[in-house]
């Protein structure tokens, strides 16, 4: 190991602890389920910040929302006050620190692969009936992964977008790993077309390594996947670079782990959506994650999802439409059931928030076999929704303060873990944060012993 991955294995690991420290000493800030309570449950010990979010008027809240830094420079001076108070001391610089702000290293240095380039014609053809911010992303993945002379494993891959791009514009020979076989005939048929090298398999990625579990390929022309023959040989390999973008949850932890196991050579991963677990509760990855007490659910993991950077005004309205009508039903539905908790309801049609909010209610409370009775004057719970809901938005806010530290401590899980697995590690972002907020790219490449 050389010195700069002596010292990048120092700054990940040194990193996480500083970040596992700010949130187990400020987990009453943002370990809260805003539905479930009726007044702000961290005021008796932060009465400032408490003060500083009622003093916001509900029309400045989306922006600052929106923009962490923003976020964080109005509600920590009145944080620290409570702090000083409490005989505290946070270092909510963390606060605002950018994953591509950690280490010595970032993607942006990696030895990157020259692209071939795609010319207008083919771009158009590549592009086609992708939207156009997923577009970005997949060229700019494509861009930051470097030339190793790899064959390539594209994991959950859909129809094979990222995958035949890099067999496009690299050269490489491109295996794609997905379950639903519809979507497997459908990226064959066009990597046939385009006579690219790359091969589609038909395959449960929590089958993968199991004992008596078949696992089917898709030859080409795909015609059959159910059909296909069994795979006789494990997809990831030694000599391979595995990538996923976007692979949700544990199936791009389910990649990591299978890939430390066979040895592969290089991976290039974009983790999203930590909350689609298996378990009830997050399983840490690395040595450090699994020495903290934090422990998080399903609900806390989505906290880094929350931030509405790319809604746009009228999707903003009908969220907090639909938000406030949840609300009011809910409080309307304690009222009648005589039981104080929350009832989580399914999710709606969009359609629905067209029609009235007295609707809305015959629909929740048939769909949960709510006896409404008396309590149908639905004009006065709508108000009572509202009124919750100014409590919610600023419950949720002074959460969000911690959404990107809480980011930050799951993507350092797992780089701190293929670094225990003797991986060098390379952490940075490879896009902008408008063309997606889950912008973080880990790249790792095997150590020589």
């Amino acid at each position: 190991m050389n010195q700069d991955n002596l010292q990048q294995q120092f700054t990940y690991s040194q990193q996480f602890s500083k970040l596992n420290q700010l949130l187990e000493k400020s987990a009453a800030l943002w370990l809260v389920r805003a539905f479930e309570v009726n007044a702000l449950p961290w005021a008796q010990d932060f009465p400032q910040l408490a003060e500083a979010v009622w003093a916001l008027a509900d029309d400045e809240l989306d922006g600052l929302d929106a923009e962490q830094s923003l976020l964080v420079k109005t509600l920590s001076p009145a944080l620290n006050r409570d702090l000083r108070a409490l005989g505290q001391d946070w270092d909510l610089s963390l606060l605002t620190t950018a994953i591509a702000d950690i280490g010595i290293t970032d993607t942006t240095k990696v030895d990157k692969a020259q692209d071939r380039g795609l010319s207008f014609d083919d771009e158009a053809h590549f592009s086609a009936h992708i939207k156009g911010r997923k577009w970005q992303q997949i060229t700019a993945f494509v861009q930051h992964l470097p030339q190793l002379n790899l064959p390539v494993l594209e994991w959950c891959a859909g129809k094979g977008h990222l995958g035949r791009l890099i067999a496009k514009a690299r050269g490489a020979e491109v295996v794609s790993l997905e379950w639903q076989a519809p979507l497997c005939e459908a990226g064959q048929a066009f990597a046939d077309k385009w006579q690219l090298s790359q091969t589609f398999i038909c395959a449960d990625a929590f089958a993968i390594g199991a004992e008596h579990r078949a696992i089917a390929t898709v030859e080409t022309p795909v015609e059959h996947p159910s059909a296909a023959n069994p795979l006789t040989t494990h997809p990831l390999t030694a000599q391979q670079q595995a990538v996923a973008l976007h692979a949700c949850g544990d199936l791009h932890v389910r990649l990591l782990t299978l890939a430390a196991e066979a040895g592969t050579q290089a991976l290039a991963i974009s983790p999203c959506c930590y909350h689609l677990i298996q378990a009830s509760h997050y399983q840490p990855l690395s040595i450090l994650a699994q020495q903290s007490s934090l422990k998080l659910s399903r609900h806390d993991l989505q906290l880094p999802l929350q931030q509405s950077v790319i809604a746009n005004p009228k999707q903003q309205a009908l969220r907090h439409q639909e938000i406030a009508w949840r609300l009011g039903f809910d409080a309307l539905q304690r009222e009648c059931r005589q039981i104080d908790e929350y009832l989580p309801l399914p999710s709606l049609k969009q359609s629905q928030l067209s029609g009235s909010f007295t609707d809305f209610c015959l629909w929740a409370a048939e769909t949960k076999a709510v006896n409404l009775a008396k309590n149908r004057d639905f004009e006065a719970w709508l108000d009572v929704g509202r009124q919750r809901q100014q409590l919610t938005r600023r419950i949720d806010l002074v959460a969000h303060l911690f959404r990107s530290a809480l980011e930050q401590w799951l993507i350092l899980d797992r780089a701190c873990f293929l670094q225990e697995q003797g991986y060098g590690v390379c952490v940075g972002e490879f896009c902008a944060n408008s063309v997606t907020p889950r912008n973080t790219l880990i790249l790792a490449q095997k150590m020589a012993v």
